[in-house]
This record gives C-alpha cells, structure tokens and sequence, in this order.
C-alpha cells in the first residue's frame, strides 16, 4: 500500500467542495490550472498556436470551455482581436474579488452590475451551464475556435462533451485543447491507474474528478467527431511509468511505452462531422 498517496486522495475525496475551490483559486496545496495561475501565459500560447498556422484571433467567435470563473483569458482574448467570446463553465461562479480588481483596467470590456464586476454582454457572454445541453446549439451561433486548459481529463462524460463541443464549432473552426495525463498528486504521475473503477470512484477519485482517460482514449474519442485530429505528445515520463508499472491495471496500458508514458498532450481538432 502506499500511503503516503492514499492518504491525502481520500481527504482529498471527501473534502467539501466549497472547500476545495477556496484552496484552489488561492493556489493553496491543491495547484489550480494555467488559465487560472496565468492567464497572459494561457492567451499566449493560444495566440502562438494560431499564428503558427497563419492564423489569428481576430473577428473570431471564440469558446473558452471550463474558465474557472475568472476573466482574465476572456479579456486577452478580446485584447488579441477576437469579436466575441463566451466563458463557459458549469461548475465555476464567476471569481467576484478577483474580477473586481480587473475593472479598473478594462472598461471596455467589462462593468460594474448591481455591486458585481461583469463583461460588456456585447463583448462577452459568461455560460453557467451543461454544454451538453441541446438548446445551446440554438441559443448561440457557432463558433470559431473551442479552446481549453486542463479542462478535459476532468470531464465525467468525454464522449457527450466532445460531441456537444463539435456540434458548436463551425464546419471550418478549429478546437485546442490541453490536457494533463498525469495523477494530479503529481508526486506519482501513474498512481491513479493501479486502483479499480470502484476502488478510485469510492474512496480516491478528487470532487474535481478525474476520468483517467489515457492517450488512445482521447484519440478514439475525437475521431467520432471530427474528420482531422492531431495530437502533438508535450511530455512523456518513462522512468516514472516503468516504475509503476507493476501496479498499473492492464486497461491503462497498450503495449507501446511511447504511449503509454504519455503524460501531456495538446490536442487540435479540425471539421467537426455532426453539423
């Protein structure tokens, strides 16, 4: 047993999740995302990926999926040229003390409503909601480009997000999206894959949840949905893997040790088949 991992995944488990996000948005033992540590950084590098492909933010429709309620990638987004962006996220409330220390910069983005800091709607349009949800694709023209951050080893159900995601991008926009394999106990990057689904539902799984999905589950996921995915490998860690090993249950390995070891991705997605 090891318990110096145990331990800290069940209080981790079973810690309020009001809790849980208190220490998340204040970077306190739980590590909160790069949209949420550093946002400039985030716009960045989505700034850089489109420009290595001669492309730009500019006049675009674009979709930030699990924003973690601050607004900060929303504005550097709008700051890089693009026209409209929704802020999605159906767990996040917006970040109010945080948001409120934007507003004094940004007043062409953002407003002050009834003592709450809030984006210009013309600007930018918060979603609090199930994207899986079928009205949305009604509700909101497509859009350009579906950008996230350590948003999508979290989700309960990939299958129905990647869907719904492919049905709100425009038959030639473009979704990014980075994706962290690692156990976010990042002290044992394959920990997680040595429990059974019982055992890591019960007792380990974080309220924030994490679906282990490995990289071929991610590939096989996208390709119903898109006619062209690319998934660039960021970083692997073998030693780390062949050390686990022993332990890892047999449905997270492949065979193929480049694979396996896989612990970031950045994944693109092209033409989305269910429009």
């Amino acid at each position: 047993m090891n318990l110096p991992y145990l331990l800290p995944r069940v209080i981790r488990h079973f810690l309020p999740e009001r809790l849980t996000r208190y220490l998340l948005l204040r970077s306190f033992i739980i590590r909160p995302g790069l949209e949420t540590s550093d946002p400039q950084v985030a716009v960045s590098r989505y700034v850089d990926l489109l420009n290595g492909r001669r492309q730009s933010f500019e006049g675009k429709r674009v979709l930030v999926f699990g924003y973690g309620g601050r607004f900060d990638v929303g504005i550097g987004l709008l700051e890089s040229g693009a026209g409209h962006v929704v802020l999605c996220d159906k767990f996040a409330p917006p970040d109010d003390s945080h948001n409120a220390a934007l507003l004094e910069k940004y007043p062409a983005h953002l407003f002050l409503d009834a003592g709450r800091t809030r984006p210009h709607p013309e600007r930018m349009t918060l979603l609090q909601a199930d994207i899986r949800d079928a009205r949305l694709v009604d509700d909101f023209p497509p859009f350009d480009v579906v950008v996230s951050s350590s948003v999508y080893e979290h989700l309960d159900d990939v299958d129905g997000i990647t869907r719904a995601l492919a049905a709100l991008t425009k038959p030639d926009g473009l979704q990014i999206h980075f994706v962290d394999l690692r156990d976010h106990f990042f002290k044992y990057p394959f920990e997680m894959l040595s429990y059974s689904e019982k055992v890591w539902r019960g007792w380990l799984n974080p309220t924030s949840h994490h679906n282990r999905f490995r990289l071929w589950d991610y590939r096989n996921v996208f390709e119903k949905y898109f006619d062209d995915v690319q998934i660039e490998i960021l970083e692997r860690n073998e030693a780390a893997f062949e050390k686990a090993r022993p332990r890892i249950r047999p449905e997270f390995i492949s065979g193929d040790i480049q694979d396996d070891s896989v612990t970031l991705i950045r994944l693109f997605a092209f033409r989305p088949r269910n429009r």
